[in-house]
């Protein structure tokens, strides 16, 4: 259901009114490489929202990049901080928040989504986060002589806890709009589920 312009008449006004009634931020999570800023930027134009990236949240308030934040302080430091940047981001109202791979995985973080927020993993196959992430430079997880093995690993650790998140969409078969599509569905799905079910109370 992609459309192009800042102002959609019609169904489609009153689809994207459905999700933004819910006014609660909205989370992607799921490991590095699978697209969360750029469908996050996508996500928030046609929500008319504001669009936050935790790691550059981060960057902007330790004043470094993130491997060196990890290198300097190593990751309990950075965990902390990014505890920190997401609770400012989701304490601002209706926004759309890209996180790291990591930041659902962690206990305290989660719980704090989930409580405020509608929490949406993009999930994606290891050879698919393989090929996205194979020329990245600036991801300190993967500097390593084995890099597929380490997304191995962090696929088996991590996607049975991405699993409580609101909403799940696959990302191994779409484009970019096409994830946006399926994500705009889903949360629409949502949206008048939660409405159905208020209205019942």
């Amino acid at each position: 259901m992609h459309m192009s312009g800042n102002q959609p008449t019609g169904p489609y006004a009153k689809y994207l009114q459905d999700i933004k009634s819910l006014n609660r931020p909205i989370v992607l999570v799921g490991l590095m490489g699978v697209g969360k800023t750029q469908l996050g930027q996508y996500l928030a134009e046609k929500l008319g929202w504001p669009f936050r990236d935790s790691d550059q949240e981060i960057e902007r308030v330790g004043g470094l990049v993130i491997t060196e934040i990890f290198d300097r302080f190593g990751e309990e430091k950075f965990r902390e901080l990014e505890r920190r940047v997401i609770s400012e981001v989701l304490s601002s109202g209706a926004v759309v928040l890209a996180t790291g791979g990591g930041a659902f995985a962690q206990d305290a973080t989660r719980t704090m989504i989930q409580e405020c927020a509608i929490s949406v993993w993009l999930r994606a196959s290891l050879e698919t986060l393989v090929h996205r992430t194979q020329r990245s430079k600036h991801r300190p997880l993967l500097q390593t002589a084995d890099p597929t093995a380490v997304l191995a690993d962090l696929i088996e650790k991590r996607y049975p806890i991405y699993e409580q998140a609101t909403l799940v969409v696959d990302t191994d078969r779409f484009t970019r709009w096409q994830t946006l599509d399926v994500v705009l569905d889903r949360l629409h799905a949502y949206a008048v589920g939660m409405h159905s079910a208020a209205a019942q109370n």
